[in-house]
């Protein structure tokens, strides 16, 4: 059997709680992962896939339920030395990695309305496509607990909706695979420290876009998530379990309450049933009115 690093040692002895059991649960939890199955992890290189990445070579290793993996890396068109920063770091932490190049960023280069939802799309088509070619019926992403949270407040304040990021979604051009996300349940901030507690540098964003993008003096940028981060930041100072009580709001859902939802293209509105006596008295704290 393979002898495991001293940085993939870090994960189950000095981040045990922060990093690997929250790991653990939320593969456990949402049943991330079956028997028999071959997951297709995609690394970005950034410090969130290449954690993830580490997270899944040892689970694979010595969990009682036996899966296979690929370790894929997607070139969507990145400059030589953060290719080449992949490349080393992933030797560093002794990942297989499988290269395969795409033209992405040149695809959407000239396009001026949503090119980052573009480039997505097409990220994520190509990571099926090969994942499928290779025998995958899941790829993994590295999407943490602070990212499900900020989406949350993205899509109330930005987008006019209640939604989450989903810890396993099936793909709808893809019949048999699904996503999954194994850091579902991982801070970011302990993913940070276990990044400086192993001395590990790994690319930041490496979208044309997103290099070009205005960065005012205080290091913050133009971007909607960003805006999120600091609202989130500043109400953490208030209230610790901010984050929490964030995430437990979509699990906590009472339709009751709702003024409508919808299911797909099945829309329902308490108006559909409230003549019939089906409502409920406001449960928001101090709403004691009739």
């Amino acid at each position: 059997m393979e002898i495991p690093n001293d940085i993939e040692l870090s994960l189950v002895k000095k981040f045990r709680l922060g990093i690997w059991s929250k790991f653990l649960k939320g593969v456990k939890d949402y049943q991330l992962i079956q028997e028999g199955d071959k997951i297709a992890v995609c690394i970005s290189g950034g410090k969130d896939s290449m954690m993830m990445a580490m997270c899944m070579k040892r689970l694979q290793r010595y969990s009682k339920v036996p899966f296979d993996v690929e370790y894929i890396v997607m070139d969507p068109g990145y400059n030589a030395e953060n290719r080449q920063k992949i490349i080393d770091n992933a030797a560093k932490l002794e990942i297989p990695v499988r290269i395969f190049d795409t033209k992405i960023f040149d695809s959407v280069v000239n396009v001026r309305q949503n090119p980052c939802y573009l480039c997505a799309r097409m990220r994520r088509g190509y990571l099926y496509k090969n994942a499928q070619e290779l025998g995958c019926n899941k790829i993994a992403l590295g999407h943490h607990f602070d990212d499900v949270i900020e989406t949350i407040l993205m899509g109330m304040l930005y987008g006019s909706q209640v939604q989450t990021m989903m810890p396993k979604i099936h793909s709808e051009n893809f019949e048999g695979m699904q996503l999954i996300r194994p850091l579902y349940m991982v801070r970011e901030e302990d993913i940070i420290k276990w990044c400086r507690y192993n001395g590990l540098e790994f690319i930041q964003c490496a979208c044309r876009f997103t290099e070009e993008r205005e960065v005012y003096d205080d290091g913050s940028s133009n971007s909607k998530r960003q805006e999120v981060k600091e609202l989130l930041k500043m109400l953490r100072e208030r209230s610790p379990a901010i984050d929490m009580n964030i995430f437990r709001s979509v699990e906590n859902v009472n339709l009751q309450t709702i003024i409508s939802y919808h299911i797909g293209d099945e829309y329902h509105h308490f108006l559909d049933d409230f003549d019939k006596g089906r409502s409920v008295r406001g449960t928001v704290a101090g709403d004691d009115k009739e």
